[in-house]
């Protein structure tokens, strides 16, 4: 195999604009190493390790870890932290140095907001603290952000599924933001404050500053790859609203992409998702903006026993209900898609209508039922994992539970 083999990935992620974090994972496969990257700033930009732990190693420059410094003509643009498991020639050091450096320079902005400016910045916007569409404009530029032409935002949910490190909310940021700048530099990123964003997970805004609807599809692709790469043992939800044109805008894009973040969470199918893509939950979104506690007493009136009752029993009636609905009411259909016997179906259905009042044989009751769950997705609501079939409901009835209206 040529020495140059291991170069082709470099140049196919610098050729293609795959971002920043992409070559640099492909020139740590190149080097048989461990990377990371840091701006002149010393903003970590860029990560390539194999554990969290490997990542402290690299930006804490412990033992065995070699700092390069990265120059693209006479100028310093960052440096590259590299913990080498083999030794690679330094032919080929040099060139994928040289490499990283012009994309580091590419990409770079001339100035970097702190996570702080960036903080207080989104918190204002969002909340409408600002004067109008000049005093926003002039906030925004000194945090070197351009939002004449508009700006996207991005909602990025991250949900550990093991025990964490502290500061692991921190962490996500860091990553969620670098996915982002690695496609429209000047983006920045905070950890959302609002409530009821979940105390188990994190929950990141990204502003993406431009009018480019495909770039902005590119930046919340560039997101979801960098926390799959960087944070093995969790699950994710990405969103991402329209264009706001007018950046007076912004709050309405922020309810967008938490509106398709909260879909996107609780769809098998794929954890990232446009606001176009949400179907019919784009009608409840000014009734989550407006008006979200009517939203939460629908939800409350209709399936939220549903909830309680899995939580409580292991079960699996909200998504017996949920499969039922997708299969046109048909039983055997859903029995098929769960992989349970009729009668356990029967007997769930049962008690979705004993817990919740609305029969599923009726139009009626299934019309409500089925916004009943929209409502729980709107509002960011997770359904409990049961098991697959509960023992005993194969004969329409579980011995020894209860089975009290609520």
């Amino acid at each position: 195999m040529s020495e140059l083999a291991p170069l082709e990935a470099v140049t196919e992620a610098v050729e293609s604009g795959a971002g920043l974090p992409e070559v640099v994972r492909a020139a740590a496969k190149a080097l048989d190493a461990s990377l990371a990257v840091a701006d002149a700033w010393g903003a970590t930009l860029a990560v390539a390790a194999r554990s969290p732990a490997e990542e402290r190693a690299l930006l804490s420059q412990a033992d065995g870890v070699t700092s390069i410094p990265l120059r693209v003509a006479d100028a310093s643009v960052g440096t590259l932290h590299m913990r080498a498991r083999s030794e690679p020639t330094s032919q080929m050091t040099r060139l994928l140095v040289t490499m990283i450096a012009s994309e580091v320079e590419r990409v770079r902005a001339p100035e970097r907001a702190s996570e702080t400016a960036a903080a207080d910045f989104l918190r204002a916007t969002l909340g409408r603290e600002l004067g109008g569409r000049e005093e926003l404009l002039t906030r925004a530029r000194e945090l070197s952000l351009e939002l004449e032409d508009g700006a996207s935002m991005i909602v990025a949910r991250a949900n550990p599924q093991a025990p964490t490190d502290e500061g692991w909310r921190a962490r996500v940021r860091a990553v969620a933001e670098r996915g982002a700048r690695a496609v429209v530099g000047r983006s920045i990123a905070a950890l959302s404050e609002r409530e009821g964003a979940g105390a188990a997970s994190a929950e990141v805004l990204l502003l993406v500053p431009g009018g480019d609807e495909a770039l902005a599809a590119r930046a919340a692709e560039a997101v979801l790859r960098e926390m799959e790469a960087g944070l093995a043992g969790y699950t994710f939800a990405i969103g991402r609203s329209r264009i706001a044109e007018d950046p007076t805008e912004l709050p309405r894009a922020a309810s967008e992409a938490l509106l398709a973040a909260n879909v996107a969470q609780g769809d098998a199918d794929g954890v990232a998702l446009a606001f176009e893509q949400t179907g019919a939950y784009r009608l409840l979104l000014s009734a989550m903006s407006e008006n979200p506690s009517e939203l939460q007493r629908f939800y409350e009136e209709t399936v939220e026993p549903l909830v309680a009752y899995d939580e409580q029993y292991e079960t699996e009636l909200v998504r017996t209900l949920a499969t039922f609905l997708e299969a046109d009411g048909n039983v055997a259909g859903t029995a098929g898609r769960l992989f349970t016997h009729r009668h356990t179906i029967y007997y769930r259905l049962e008690r979705v209508r004993e817990l919740s009042g609305l029969d599923v044989s009726s139009s009626d009751g299934r019309e409500k039922l089925s916004l009943g769950l929209k409502a729980m997705r709107v509002l960011g609501i997770s359904a409990a994992d049961g098991p697959a079939s509960e023992a005993g409901a194969e004969g329409g009835r579980v011995p020894g539970r209860s089975t009290r209206r609520s």
